[in-house]
């Protein structure tokens, strides 16, 4: 996106941080304002039709945003795409909802391998395709993949029970009826740290493998595949972990991925190379294995069924939130420092998370 960005003018090193920071976080901006609502339909109509909905939409969104003139039209698409995305957080709501109970971990990770490889073969191929045929290529092909997606979630089959609005619950009494309540909220403050914390390189690590190339090479492919690391980490280890999460607990698990994330992001600030900075970010995608997922399988099995629609678009308002500030702390701090300073600045909010969750593990 930076790259894209730089390409339609002279612009300064903040300019480009700034523009990127916002194109990326303009999208979760939206996603966090309209989640809820799209969370109380989910709980009415269904959560296919809100697979369908996002996976429609984007469609477009994606498309058109190969075909921009200038950064205004790339930052309003990105604003439009996050006001009707969600499809990642609704299919996991969809499983959640449809997991044999006592599996909710191994689906919830099955899950995150799914979404995971999808980041990994995403950079990979959009770097390549930017570099044989330029940045716009990569919009329109992902804008028709999208297509197919949506095609593909119309022949899927939802056992739901549509439910009357006047028979709904408000949220408030959803919140007072849950056992844990104070764990449901924490889990969301953890989910806003961490996806804080995974967002806040995004907008800058291309700019930050050109820098180490020293601007000499095929720095869309080099910074792809950098940014793909940690998804092969991922699945490397994400469907043992599913497993031992269901044995051991998702807490356990979820402390486990913070520390070893918080001490990863430290080396980062001293890596001289892409490779050793793609070392470090495939070591990373260990420890995302453990994160998200644990998040989601404590709000699978704490919450009443009836309640998953609403419940996990309020956990995707919080991780969207953290999209939102996760690239502009990190432009920020890009710019102000370097870009090698934003992993020190993502270690902290690790650490804060892991004793966020620390103090409360009693209470799962």
């Amino acid at each position: 996106m930076a790259l894209y960005i730089e390409s339609f003018g002279h612009y300064s090193r903040t300019q480009i941080n700034f523009y990127s920071g916002l194109a990326f976080s303009v999208t979760y901006f939206a996603q966090a304002v309209v989640s809820p609502y799209w969370g109380n339909l989910a709980d009415r109509k269904g959560r296919k039709l809100m697979c369908l909905r996002a996976s429609g939409v984007m469609t477009f969104t994606v498309f058109l945003t190969g075909l921009a003139t200038n950064v205004y039209m790339i930052i309003f698409l990105r604003l439009l795409q996050g006001a009707f995305s969600g499809y990642i957080n609704n299919s996991t709501a969809f499983m959640a909802g449809e997991a044999p109970k006592g599996h909710s971990g191994a689906i919830m990770s099955q899950m995150m391998t799914a979404s995971v490889t999808g980041n990994l073969l995403g950079p990979m191929f959009g770097g390549a395709i930017a570099g044989i045929f330029g940045y716009r290529a990569p919009f329109m092909i992902f804008g028709v993949l999208m297509g197919i997606v949506f095609l593909m979630t119309l022949t899927t089959k939802e056992h739901f029970t549509p439910i009357p609005a006047k028979e709904m619950k408000p949220m408030k009494e959803v919140f007072a009826g849950l056992k844990n309540r104070r764990l449901i909220f924490f889990m969301f403050a953890t989910t806003l740290l961490v996806q804080m914390s995974l967002m806040s390189i995004s907008p800058i690590i291309s700019l930050l493998v050109k820098q180490l190339m020293h601007g000499v090479g095929n720095v869309s492919f080099v910074s792809g595949i950098v940014a793909a690391m940690p998804g092969f980490g991922t699945l490397l280890v994400a469907s043992r972990l599913g497993n031992k999460m269901d044995e051991v607990g998702p807490l356990k698990i979820l402390m486990l991925g913070l520390i070893l994330a918080t001490c990863l992001f430290v080396p980062m600030y001293f890596a001289s190379s892409p490779v050793s900075l793609g070392g470090l970010r495939f070591a990373l995608g260990m420890a995302n294995a453990a994160m998200l997922p644990a998040v989601q399988t404590v709000l699978t099995t704490s919450v009443p069924h009836e309640a998953f629609g609403r419940i996990f678009s309020w956990n995707q308002s919080f991780q969207a939130a953290g999209g939102m500030f996760g690239p502009m702390i990190g432009s920020a701090v890009s710019s102000i420092f370097s870009y090698q300073s934003v992993f020190l600045a993502t270690a902290i909010f690790v650490f804060i998370d892991f004793w966020i969750v620390f103090s409360v593990r009693k209470m799962a």
